[in-house]
């Protein structure tokens, strides 16, 4: 049996980008604190990936994300996921941060998002990818 592993798309210290190739999902992984800017960057890489590879599904796991990052909600609820939406984004799975703070920041997205019909938010990693696969 032949194990296949994530296609590293984009690495940086507060991202991790993959391509799941099993899954045929992109596997988005935040690190650490995270602000306006590293925000903004890190989506409009997901976006950017996301229509170089024809994908229609992402994990967006925030398991290691620390701190808020609640400047970016309104940018990312109402710009940046309506922008993925249209660029073929079908099912968006949102894994919460453990931190209080980065959870609420994650609401408060949700919140500045008019249409949440294809994302859902999940406390750990294989619920989500259940969800996705089913999707």
């Amino acid at each position: 049996m032949k194990l296949v592993r994530n296609e590293i798309l984009h690495r940086q210290s507060n991202i991790l980008i993959e391509f799941n190739h099993t899954e045929g999902w992109l596997y988005v992984n935040w690190r650490g604190y995270q602000n306006y800017d590293t925000v903004v960057a890190g989506c409009e890489k997901i976006l950017e990936l996301l229509l170089e590879s024809n994908c229609t599904k992402v994990l967006n796991d925030n398991t290691n994300v620390e701190g808020i990052w609640s400047g970016a909600s309104k940018w990312v609820g109402q710009d940046w996921l309506p922008r993925m939406q249209a660029a073929g984004l079908e099912c968006f799975a949102w894994v919460y941060s453990p931190s209080a703070f980065s959870r609420l920041s994650a609401d408060k997205t949700l919140n500045c998002t008019e249409d949440q019909s294809f994302i859902q938010t999940f406390d750990d990693i294989e619920a989500a990818s259940d969800w996705l696969r089913a999707c």
